[in-house]
């Protein structure tokens, strides 16, 4: 063979590097879809942020195993999870036993799903101190625990995405509105935030975030968003983390994330920088080590190496803003695409998303 998925060169010719293929996993022709996550089992979840109008439900299963997905009908199948209930658009009622604005989800080794709710809807600020982290056991499809974080993080906070290392039982989450990092420890319960304070998790404010042509802006004014892509090392010594409208990459070793004595200078200290990438929204490790993310800009897949080594996977149309990503026990990368650059706030009100917001799956393993 002369070329394999993701290579760029070749020293034999004639070569062209054999690049993989999308695969259609879900559709939605109506609602703006941001997170995606498989089980063990097979397993997809994906949800909707409360960012307009637009709206019913906030998480759903997408009906039956991904490997029964055939029909256009199926793709488009999707209930709510866990419960109606839990979906109501109904928050008056306080929002912290119902999904508020739900940002991301992410499944675990252990069957688990992971939600993460900012709890502000169109971004206007944190409904009734309802941001959380929920844990639901996709055995018995019930919740084991929810982790609220009033006090931790201030009222116009978006906590955004989140890792999890069962073995050392914590928890780590960016904040992409006031930039930070919050650790849980899940044992015991106890959240912080860190790094709030430190450039890693900040937008460069000299940046330029071109795409499609233009730089992103919002009321007139480039758009910023810090920490928000964030992945942890198979081994879960490490998290890499970074603001989504740079091309930074940064990491810290977990084992100063999780100790509770070191000051804000003496943990600022200790973060890498890694040096220019991408600009990506979400990433994450696969069990090799190879980090994956998107370029929003060039609509592709990158892989990272444990060298630091980048590589291009797939350039593809119909990557429009890949969000999240999750990987399938048999080597699947799923990708939600949240189209979020054709929002109507980004364009002067004009709505400039093309049907459908979709999943993709692509084989890497």
């Amino acid at each position: 063979m002369c070329c394999y998925v993701g290579v760029v060169s070749c020293n034999k010719l004639p070569c062209e590097p054999k690049m993989p293929r999308l695969t259609t996993v879900f559709k939605d022709d109506t609602f703006q879809l941001t997170g995606v996550a498989i089980s063990p089992e097979g397993r997809l979840f994906t949800n909707y942020p409360l960012w307009s109008d637009i709206y019913k439900y906030a998480v759903v299963e997408v009906n039956g195993k991904v490997s029964d997905l055939k029909t256009d009908d199926q793709w488009m199948a999707k209930a709510p999870y866990p419960n109606l209930y839990m979906n109501s658009s109904k928050i008056s009622d306080g929002g912290k036993d119902k999904w508020v604005c739900v940002q991301s989800v992410v499944t675990d080794e252990d069957n688990n799903l992971w939600v993460v709710d900012p709890a502000s809807p169109k971004m206007a600020g944190v409904y009734n101190n309802s941001h959380k982290l929920v844990k639901i056991n996709l055995n018995n499809n019930t919740i084991e625990r929810t982790w609220l974080f009033a006090g931790i993080t201030d009222a116009q906070s978006y906590i955004n995405d989140v890792r999890i290392d069962n073995q050392r039982q914590y928890a780590y989450l960016t904040n992409s509105s006031e930039g930070g990092i919050v650790v849980v420890n899940l044992a015991s319960g106890y959240s912080r935030q860190v790094l709030h304070d430190h450039y890693s998790t900040q937008s460069d404010p000299d940046f330029k975030f071109i795409i499609d042509g233009h730089e992103l802006m919002k009321n007139g004014q480039p758009v910023k968003i810090n920490s928000d892509g964030i992945a942890l090392t198979p081994d879960g010594d490490w998290l890499y983390y970074k603001p989504l409208t740079d091309d930074k990459l940064y990491r810290i070793r977990t084992e100063y994330l999780r100790d509770e004595t070191m000051s804000s200078a003496q943990l600022g200290s200790k973060v890498e920088d890694l040096g220019h990438f991408a600009t990506t929204d979400g990433m994450i490790f696969d069990h090799k080590g190879n980090l994956y993310m998107g370029d929003m800009r060039t609509y592709s897949i990158l892989r990272i190496t444990p060298e630091l080594k980048m590589e291009t996977v797939i350039v593809d149309a119909n990557l429009i803003w890949p969000d999240s990503y999750s990987i399938s026990k048999d080597g699947w990368l799923y990708i939600s695409c949240s189209q979020i650059q054709k929002q109507p706030e980004y364009n002067d009100g004009v709505n400039k998303r093309t049907d459908p917001y979709a999943i993709y799956k692509l084989k890497v393993e």
